[in-house]
């Protein structure tokens, strides 16, 4: 009994005193408009500071979004979309390196940004998805990191690009590029302590 109220106490203690997490900020530049998305440090911390980090080294910077489906979502973070002559190889590149999965109990509802892989979970490196409309079949399969604040119009506006079939014969290939300019972020203010 002693134990337990030590450790409640600790932890009250530790609670007013650690500052409140806060979340990094995401603006996606588009030739379309500006998408401004909370990223979730606290849900996947090291998937949010991936992107931070190939964001700030403008890895994403003339990029573009290639691949949208009507309904469920825009697809981008491939290096090889800044070469047109690539466009046989959109879907395939990243920036060398994969990322462990963070799967989490967030939904996959309109706004969401989750990590683009291939069948392996921890095969993630740089490409994204923004979803357009609820996708449940994804929850808890792939790994959500933010969610869209401003700039639902954008997104929108991005989602209806007249699109043709895929290298694969899938319809989401857009007929007109889709620039992703640059994605600056906003780093969250550390909050003082509680006293």
């Amino acid at each position: 009994m002693k134990c337990r109220m030590i450790i409640a106490l600790s932890a009250a203690l530790l609670s007013a005193t650690l500052p409140a997490m806060s979340n990094d900020i995401a603006v996606i530049k588009t030739s379309e408009g500006d998408m401004t998305l909370e990223l979730w440090n606290d849900v996947a911390p090291e998937t949010v500071q991936n992107f931070i980090k190939l964001a700030k080294a403008d890895f994403y910077n003339h990029t573009a979004f290639h691949r949208i489906i009507r309904g469920f979502m825009i697809q981008g973070g491939d290096p090889n979309t800044k070469d047109e002559s690539k466009s046989d190889i959109y879907g395939t590149g990243g920036p060398g390196y994969k990322i462990k999965a963070e799967f989490s109990n967030k939904h996959h509802v309109r706004g969401v940004i989750s990590m683009a892989r291939s069948s392996d979970p921890n095969s993630a490196g740089s490409q994204f998805f923004i979803c357009l409309d609820p996708a449940p079949f994804l929850d808890g399969q792939y790994t959500a990191f933010g969610q869209l604040t401003k700039g639902e119009d954008v997104l929108l506006k991005i989602g209806e690009t007249p699109v043709g079939p895929s290298n694969g014969g899938e319809r989401s290939r857009p007929l007109k590029r889709i620039e992703v300019k640059a994605v600056e972020i906003q780093t969250a203010p550390t909050a003082e302590p509680k006293k």
